[in-house]
């Protein structure tokens, strides 16, 4: 019985120190996703277009919106005059005006809304040509984490040695013409 226990320790003991000199092996590297899509001219051009279209989607909304704002004046002001039936009339209206501005703010930016398909037409083919740069470069130097500076996961410390950005804009520039900031701050190799 001790001679199985002692070799289940010394099994478990070994197995231990397998994994941490296997994970001592490790590579590790990051990016900033933040840094890279500022500098994918692209990308600027996407956020330009999305704002553009979102500006001019919510005036369209606000001026329905307004619309009802001017309709409730004018039935508070003139309710006090109105029949009963014509008073239910004007409300159903109003009603039924802002039913309109909701679901056209609905149809525009909901979660499933015209802004986050466009978004997702623009900025997704961007992301992706990113992440498989990522991907290339973590598999061609043996990186078995490559974690996201920007991406709000706490990274307590970085060496600047082991930031990838740079080289992932370069994997990226093959596809994608790009801009490339030379001081970044932290330095550089």
């Amino acid at each position: 019985m001790k001679v199985k226990i002692l070799s289940t320790i010394l099994l478990l003991t070994l197995m231990s120190y397998g994994a941490m000199a296997q994970l001592q092996n490790q590579r590790f590297a990051y990016v900033d996703t933040e840094y890279i899509l500022n500098n994918i001219p692209e990308y600027k051009d996407a956020q330009e277009e999305l704002n553009a279209l979102s500006q001019k989607w919510e005036k369209e909304v606000k001026a329905i919106f307004d619309k009802v704002e001017e309709m409730y004046k004018a039935y508070q002001t003139e309710a006090v005059l109105l029949p009963q039936d014509l008073k239910r009339k004007r409300e159903e209206d109003i009603l039924k005006k802002e039913k309109e501005a909701k679901d056209l703010q609905m149809k525009y930016f909901g979660p499933e809304g015209d802004l986050f398909k466009k978004r997702n037409e623009l900025v997704s083919p961007i992301q992706e040509k990113i992440y498989n740069a990522m991907q290339e470069i973590a598999e061609t130097k043996n990186y078995a984490f490559v974690f996201d500076k920007s991406a709000g996961a706490v990274l307590l410390y970085a060496n600047p040695r082991l930031d990838i950005s740079d080289e992932v804009l370069d994997e990226v520039g093959k596809v994608m013409q790009i801009t490339r900031r030379e001081n970044r701050s932290g330095g550089k190799r």
